[in-house]
């Protein structure tokens, strides 16, 4: 059987990768093999993906809300767009909630010319420079002439010292940071000058859903209970994280919700937080 890719090509239908990524929602054993059983009841021959996603996405909903919410992270991360502005402010979360202290939409004078950073973060001294590449459709790739274009920025930046956090620093390290995936070209143009490439799926072991799954930092878009106003106000009012709201409940004073839903999304967030904890 086929599915049907958002470009328009047709793939084979890979049961294992479905049954890993409903995993990787929080079900456990028995949940995932009746969830899988469900949607293949449902498949037919050249099933877009999106289909298929929207399957799985409501029968982890009627299981537990906290399921759907894990399963959703690629395209809530989607949902920090349309230009990525949130993108950038989540990344320097992520960065944050590892130990750095970070700035975003910063202006550097190079030796040439100026270069808008993304996020500046500082780790153990170190001074890191971040690009961001958000895509909107989250099946792109990044092409190599862009760690091309950023490595000719670093170049520019480099030997340079900048005041930020209390004191001056050179740069470090340069990080290119997608939502999308990097074609094979991108890594090894990374890997070979030393560049700190952080995408969907790479590294492996420490992409961002690797990351986000082994620590929690889910964006707010994540949770089902909120609607897209919702979302747009708490990410406004720099509400970021899913553990903002659990660190602070105030957050939802915000919205306009009842007491009832205000439960409904704290315990969403609450579930969502503890099954990454427990996972």
């Amino acid at each position: 059987m086929q599915v049907k890719k958002h470009s328009g090509e047709l793939v084979s239908f890979d049961p294992d990768s479905l049954r890993n990524s409903l995993s990787r929602s929080g079900a456990n054993d028995d949940e995932v093999d009746n969830v899988f059983k469900a949607i293949n009841n449902e498949l037919y021959d050249g099933i877009p993906t999106k289909k298929l996603y929207q399957l799985a996405f409501d029968f982890l909903k009627n299981l537990r809300q906290s399921y759907a919410a894990r399963y959703s992270l690629k395209n809530a991360l989607r949902e920090l767009g349309p230009e990525g502005f949130y993108f950038e402010k989540w990344i320097a979360r992520l960065f944050q909630e590892d130990g750095c202290q970070t700035m975003t939409g910063q202006t550097l004078r190079g030796h040439a010319v100026s270069h808008e950073i993304d996020v500046i973060a500082l780790r153990n001294e170190n001074l890191l420079a971040v690009e961001c590449k958000f895509r909107n459709d989250t099946n792109a790739k990044i092409s190599v002439t862009t760690p091309m274009y950023f490595m000719s920025r670093l170049k520019d930046i480099s030997g340079l010292t900048y005041s930020f956090f209390n004191k001056k620093h050179e740069i470090a390290e340069g990080w290119l940071v997608t939502n999308a995936y990097l074609t094979s070209d991108s890594i090894r143009f990374g890997e070979y000058y030393k560049l700190n490439l952080l995408s969907w799926d790479y590294p492996k072991e420490s992409s961002i859903k690797a990351r986000v799954d082994s620590n929690g930092e889910y964006p707010i878009t994540c949770l089902t209970t909120l609607n897209q106003q919702d979302k747009a106000v708490l990410l406004k009012n720099q509400c970021i994280l899913v553990k903002d709201i659990v660190r602070d409940p105030s957050f939802l004073n915000y919205i306009q919700a009842d007491n009832v839903k205000k439960k409904r999304i704290l315990l969403e967030a609450e579930e969502l937080i503890n099954s990454q904890l427990e996972h």
